[in-house]
């Protein structure tokens, strides 16, 4: 009786820690992983690292001084040398590991050997990066990061820096127009397009910069926004004038940037700039975001008249995305499909756009479209993402990288408040004057209709 009283005493605790640890992974993975995953993986690293390595053929043989003092000094085999640590940081998702790539080696041997690696150390995913020429980070991820969106404390910040959504390995996908001026955003119905774009717009509404609006669906998706746009344009007629506008304001940064390039003597030479950024900040006109919520809405034409128009569209946003970036014009366009069955200048438009993000899709030449050019291992993984995970996208660019991203979740609600607060951050941009949105003014709590709360329910 004593015996099964102590394996009680024993036996309980255990039972309760293993049903504790079984709940946090399941229900709180980050907890789960602080707790008992990161130790655990740790260990299993530096237990296992150099046979790990040996078995993935990511070692050399030793240089001729090391043979040699080996068997100067040990009776000990010679083994082959795998990369060497040089730095191991845990972070509240994963585990960061910086190797120095022996001579021969390329960070391509060992991006081949992530699935291996995640095997071999009992992680959730493995992900290599190259820091700079020798050196490569292992970004393990312990959980699925995807699963429950949740930014990194520490993003890159600055005035054209826009943390919009969450990588596969942890790390902030962030929009950064000096970069990638212009990019395309694919996705069907429902896909998480839309979040996507909630998220772009908050965060730039916190910069200084310019936002116009181009909403072809009488402005239901981007009137929400407008305490915070310059200009909004809500059918293709107003959409017309207003890409004349930017055009005629990009010509007018272009003249202000052939002023100061040393045409003057009194220019110095460290002055001479070939885009706004050099220019002294008091001189600096500000930057200007366009966002085209669907862009279909601008090539589909029912008469002759209507494909003049959808002609001269075409021509300018052409301009603006070939000549838009040395102007501070940048171009976010957005929709379903794009492709040369849109019309004349459908494919010339979309080459310059460089950065590419493309939720799930509705066909497989839509994905083509997106990111066919990037990588075909990008298309593959478009198609693969399932209808129950919106805000799921592949993201990439024309260096052919690429990766799974997810926004966080934000309500239309959410977005519009923000731009409420930020209104006083709207530059003064004359040319967009005329297409200034009218902000209707938020009720005061007294004018809301007085309606009864409901009961809470699960």
């Amino acid at each position: 009786m004593s015996g099964l009283m102590a394996l009680l005493e024993v036996g309980g605790p255990l039972a309760a820690g293993g049903a504790g640890a079984a709940w946090a992974k399941a229900k709180a993975p980050a907890v789960y992983w602080s707790a008992f995953g990161l130790p655990f993986t740790a260990a299993r690293f530096t237990a296992t690292y150099a046979s790990t390595m040996e078995a993935c053929g990511l070692t050399v043989p030793p240089s001729r001084l090391r043979a040699v003092l080996i068997r100067a000094t040990t009776r000990r085999e010679i083994r082959p040398v795998p990369p060497k640590v040089r730095r191991i940081r845990p972070t509240t998702t994963g585990l960061r590991i910086r190797l120095r790539l022996a001579p021969g080696q390329e960070p391509v041997d060992v991006a081949a050997s992530a699935e291996r690696l995640r095997h071999a150390w009992g992680v959730h995913a493995v992900h290599v990066a190259e820091i700079r020429p020798g050196l490569v980070e292992l970004r393990m991820t312990g959980f699925d990061v995807l699963t429950r969106v949740r930014m990194p404390r520490r993003m890159a910040s600055g005035p054209m820096l826009v943390p919009v959504a969450l990588r596969e390995d942890g790390t902030a996908f962030v929009r950064d127009y000096r970069a990638v001026p212009h990019a395309l955003t694919l996705g069907a119905n429902q896909s998480g397009k839309s979040m996507y774009l909630r998220n772009l717009v908050s965060g730039l509404a916190r910069r200084p910069v310019a936002l116009a609006g181009i909403d072809c669906k009488r402005g239901v998706e981007q009137a929400p926004f407008a305490p915070r746009l310059s200009a909004l344009a809500t059918d293709p007629g107003q959409a017309a004038k207003l890409l004349d506008a930017l055009v005629a304001e990009m010509e007018e940064r272009y003249d202000l940037i052939r002023q100061r390039q040393g045409i003057a003597p009194a220019v110095g030479d460290e002055e001479i700039t070939s885009d706004i950024w050099g220019l002294p900040a008091k001189v600096r006109p500000v930057p200007i975001v366009l966002l085209v919520d669907e862009i279909a809405e601008l090539f589909l034409v029912a008469t002759r008249k209507d494909e003049e128009r959808r002609d001269a569209m075409v021509t300018q946003l052409i301009r603006l995305a070939q000549l838009g970036r040395a102007a501070g014009i940048y171009l976010e366009i957005c929709g379903q499909r794009f492709g040369s069955e849109l019309g004349k200048g459908a494919t010339m438009l979309r080459a310059q756009l460089t950065g590419r993000v493309v939720h799930r899709v509705n066909d497989k030449q839509t994905a083509e479209m997106g990111l066919g050019d990037i990588s075909p291992e990008a298309m593959f993984a478009a198609t693969a993402i399932p209808p129950e995970r919106p805000g799921v996208a592949v993201a990439g660019d024309s260096s052919g990288g690429w990766s799974r991203i997810r926004t966080p979740a934000m309500t239309l609600a959410a977005a519009a408040a923000i731009c409420r607060e930020t209104v006083h951050l709207v530059p003064d941009v004359p040319a967009l004057d005329p297409f200034r949105p009218h902000a209707p003014a938020t009720p005061e709590p007294a004018d809301l209709p007085r309606v009864a709360a409901r009961p809470v329910t699960e």
